[in-house]
């Protein structure tokens, strides 16, 4: 199976070459028996409708506390919701069973912080623009680029291969890189590299974020559709969930900056 660039999906299996992990020794997937080759005993293979209800479910109860965040005013939980659901997500990450109610607390904990930050955000471009929506025109956009992104998978327009798997995580590395850079420089330069001041090189930044983003939910999409081939266990479809709702995150916060450089 190829890698993503997804952090979420370290705990899928690698199989040692061919499509989908065939021609190769049996892989270990989340949750399987420690029998031979992994082989499961109580589980049946993963399919398609478990990925969708998984995933279904992850995202319901990002948006009903999302919802519930921003219609309550309650912004200020926006930053320890930021830091909870870091720590949640690497713990989910690292955590070598897969665990669907640490999974729902992550989506929980997300839906705080989106909702809070895009409370933030909106009352600020209001204040400035006179305008209140911004934060409907970010969901619009995260879930147009979704369905446009799986409409390219499915149709082929893009194959995803070794190569173009290399090129996406190579340019998530050099954007993270980036943010980093520019957040210590901004305690030495006033705006740092200016990657985040609403400016023209702050719009074109975020721009290609969101491009190395929306090419990320086609890495998702495969690293799925491989599993599925592979045979992984039900409960894997958690795992694919998490994957895609962390991608989904931040594509929405990013769509939300640009309109908010754009609207200033």
């Amino acid at each position: 199976m190829r890698t993503t660039s997804n952090p979420a999906f370290r705990s899928l299996p690698v199989g040692g070459g061919g499509y989908a992990g065939f021609n190769s020794a049996p892989a270990r997937f989340p949750g399987a028996d420690p029998g031979y080759g992994g082989a499961l005993t109580t589980t049946r293979p993963m399919t398609v409708d478990d990925v969708v209800t998984k995933t279904g479910i992850t995202l319901a109860v990002l948006i009903a506390t999302g919802v519930a965040t921003y219609l309550s005013g309650l912004w200020g939980l926006a930053l320890p919701a930021a830091l909870i659901g870091f720590v949640l997500a690497m713990v989910v990450i690292f955590k070598k069973l897969v665990s669907p109610p640490l999974i729902l607390a992550y989506a929980a904990v997300e839906g705080v912080f989106l909702g809070g930050i895009s409370g933030v955000i909106g009352q600020y471009v209001q204040r400035v623009t006179g305008s209140n929506s911004i934060v409907l025109e970010a969901i619009t956009g995260t879930v147009l680029v979704f369905v446009g992104m799986l409409v390219v998978y499915k149709t082929g327009a893009v194959r995803v291969t070794p190569r173009f798997t290399k090129w996406i995580t190579g340019a998530l590395i050099g954007v993270v890189g980036l943010m980093i850079v520019n957040l210590i420089a901004n305690f030495f330069i006033p705006g740092g590299l200016h990657l985040r001041d609403g400016g023209p090189l702050a719009i074109l930044f975020s721009l290609v974020v969101i491009g190395i983003a929306a090419f990320s939910l086609l890495l998702d999409f495969d690293a799925a559709d491989q599993a599925i081939r592979a045979g992984a266990p039900e409960r894997t479809a958690w795992y694919i969930a998490f994957g895609l709702t962390v991608t989904l995150v931040w594509l929405y916060l990013e769509i939300l900056q640009l309109l908010s450089y754009l609207r200033e």
